[in-house]
């Protein structure tokens, strides 16, 4: 660990953590090819179980052996404290999900989650391991490794019609997720914070520098 480091777990269980968090990737993935109304209907489903698991963990001593035995090690200080009873990343990530999908056009969505999902991890991992010069909440190295992971992402996930601009509006949004990264430690969960501010900024973006445009993806089910 460094001298600035926010990890409450080990980093070889940090490792763990984000292997299992990339598994996420498989939202974006599967909601580019189905409706949004599909989508809703499933991540609802998986929403209300994460939810009603980690509530229950609190409450009932038999199941909360039975989670912290299976999933303790993984989990940071704040999301096993009893008093605040507090939900973990991952039932975060579901509602985070959800809430993306009903909020934003799915190609708004594709970008900001799956920045969620590669570069909250990249920043995690690199500046738990390197991070050596405090920036804000965290570290410089770990919200540049946010940027640039971001910053590919912007460059692989879909566009309207790949011009300059658009993936100027990506570089933008990805900038505002490292800041906001940094930023919501101590304050609020980042699987939400990150895709909200990944998401909202990218369509106020489009909204300013394509007036009147359709975020809607060609040849893609809606």
């Amino acid at each position: 660990m460094t001298p600035i480091d926010n990890g409450t777990i080990n980093y070889r269980d940090e490792v763990v953590r984000k292997l299992i968090h990339l598994c996420s990737l498989s939202i974006p993935i599967i909601y580019y090819f189905i409706p949004r109304s599909t989508a809703i209907i499933v991540l609802s489903f998986f929403t209300f179980f994460a939810v009603l698991l980690d509530v229950t963990r609190h409450f009932s001593p038999k199941i909360g052996r039975l989670f912290y035995m299976i999933f303790g090690f993984l989990l940071r200080k704040h999301e096993v404290d009893g008093k605040k009873k507090n939900l973990n990343g991952a039932t975060y990530v579901f509602i985070s999900a959800l809430l993306g999908v009903i909020i934003f056009p799915k190609i708004l969505f594709l970008t900001a989650f799956t920045i969620l999902i590669i570069s909250d991890s990249t920043a995690a991992l690199i500046g738990r391991k390197y991070g050596k010069h405090k920036l804000l909440a965290k570290s410089l190295e770990g919200t540049l490794a946010f940027f640039v992971s971001a910053s590919i992402v912007v460059l692989l996930t879909p566009k309207l019609n790949g011009s300059i601009i658009e993936y100027i509006i990506g570089f933008m949004a990805a900038a505002i997720g490292a800041f906001v990264e940094n930023i919501s430690f101590g304050i609020a969960d980042d699987n939400l914070t990150i895709p909200i501010s990944v998401g909202l900024s990218m369509w106020l973006l489009y909204i300013l520098m394509f007036p009147g445009i359709q975020l809607i993806l060609p040849n893609v089910p809606r």
